[in-house]
């Protein structure tokens, strides 16, 4: 069963990340891609002042599994593990923790001014 638990936050964890990165891009998606963005840094930054900045309830649930499957030594950033996973290579954790903030504001900025665009444009009408 955890077998399949893990595989399940493994589709998941990275959808979300890609929808986060490049939700905005389609006018449907654009609320959800804000929402999504805003629920994410609201994770990193406002449960990250009890659990540690940029706490991941997805990635602590999967590590929770992923232990209970006998893996210890998991990395703090699910992103540093998708890319060990995918690459085989192991990048430094300060190297993906600045990819990530970089990658996340650009995707929160774009997000934004989308969003305020759109919403400029239907009152305007």
């Amino acid at each position: 069963m955890y077998v399949l638990f893990d595989i399940t936050f493994i589709i998941f964890h990275t959808v979300l990340i890609l929808f986060n990165l490049f939700g905005w891009l389609w006018k449907a998606s654009r609320r959800w891609n804000l929402a999504t963005l805003l629920f994410t840094g609201f994770s990193w930054l406002g449960l990250g002042i009890w659990y540690g900045l940029g706490y991941c309830p997805c990635t602590d649930w999967h590590w929770m599994v992923r232990r209970k499957l006998g893996y210890t030594e998991m990395p703090n950033s699910y992103i540093k593990f998708l890319i060990e996973q995918l690459t085989g290579i192991d990048v430094s954790a300060a190297v993906v923790d600045t990819g990530t903030v970089i990658f996340f504001a650009l995707a929160i900025a774009g997000s934004l001014y989308v969003n305020i665009r759109d919403y400029r444009n239907k009152n305007k009408n």
